[in-house]
């Protein structure tokens, strides 16, 4: 397998890796976000009685849900935690981070190269991404939507589980299967996780769901999870580990700060004389433009950045080399 290929950005580090042009395997992760490694000081806000759970308050404001608290702790009181697990945002709410206490000394989260390194991955830090799809994967994360050969599949990550809905225009067995191999690239390209439901066509008979489930395994063979078969209404069920955001769920549901980082991505890469130039929606730059991005832009480019906000509405952000 290819080795991974990492961009250290400013606001986020992004992960890949390729066969040929083709991203098989994605990871986007922020770095303002607490992420799992992570070991600090965090306050107690909250615990019911004789309750082995309860909320902490981390140093950047962010909650988490802690796990495994002494029966000592008591809201109010400083514990040493270990995150687990990153906050995951959802439509009209989002799932806390998780932590746990830990004897541990205090350490940042390492960084995301540093974290798959110790997970045994070959990584190779670059400074950007050679010739390949990273546009189109994150359009196709926008649109919740990846069209294949011979039908579409569709996305909609809710509270309980991120679910994929087969449409094609064969029948029913050959359109399941056919979906088969767009589902387990997808899975992979949007690093998703947790709990994933699949909505196939519905199957009569017993061996066409059969040889659909024979063809998922196949598909998904390398990749840890737990499946159930599927069921008569052409259900099925995965379930794997999630430790972040899958790229689907940040893009749905933190969009503006998602545009942001790429604005700043592509203005990083820009070639030429001149200052650059960010032009963006106003709220975006009162709300999610933070000063730290846009020197950080500064440093790593040794150029001015001019920052304009337009109220009129704008095919999205743009970033490009202006005259000093």
């Amino acid at each position: 397998m290819a080795d991974w290929l990492v961009e250290e950005g400013i606001g986020e580090d992004r992960a890949i890796r390729l066969d040929g042009a083709t991203i098989t395997d994605a990871i986007l992760e922020w770095h303002d976000d607490l992420k799992a490694g992570q070991v600090e000081d965090a306050k107690l806000v909250s615990r019911r009685a004789g309750a082995s759970r309860g909320v902490a308050r981390f140093a950047n404001h962010e909650l988490v849900l802690v796990d495994r608290l002494p029966a000592s702790a008591s809201e109010g009181a400083m514990l040493r935690l270990e995150v687990t697990r990153a906050a995951m945002f959802e439509d009209r709410r989002s799932k806390m981070a998780q932590a746990r206490p830990t004897d541990r000394s205090p350490r940042p989260a390492p960084s995301l190269a540093e974290r798959m390194r110790e997970a045994g991955h070959d990584v190779r830090i670059v400074r950007r991404f050679p010739d390949c799809d990273w546009d189109e994967l994150l359009g196709e994360a926008l649109d919740q939507r990846v069209d294949y050969p011979g039908g579409t599949l569709h996305f909609s990550p809710t509270p309980a589980m991120t679910l994929i809905d087969v449409d094609g225009d064969e029948t029913p067995e050959r359109a399941a299967l056919a979906a088969v191999p767009a589902i387990a690239a997808s899975i992979r390209r949007f690093a998703l996780g947790g709990s994933i439901g699949i909505d196939f066509p519905t199957i009569p008979d017993k061996a066409g769901r059969r040889a659909v489930d024979e063809a998922l395994a196949n598909a998904l063979g390398s990749w840890p999870h737990e499946r159930t078969a599927m069921n008569g209404f052409g259900f099925v069920q995965l379930v794997a580990k999630a430790e972040r955001p899958s790229l689907l769920h940040v893009l749905a549901f933190r969009k503006d700060r998602a545009q942001i980082h790429q604005l700043l991505r592509r203005a990083e890469m820009l070639e030429g004389a001149g200052a650059i130039e960010l032009r963006l929606h106003s709220h975006m730059v009162d709300f999610q433009l933070e000063p730290a991005l846009v020197e950080e832009l500064r440093r790593r480019t040794g150029r001015d950045v001019l920052v304009v906000g337009d109220d009129v509405e704008l095919a999205g952000p743009s970033a490009q080399l202006v005259p000093r």
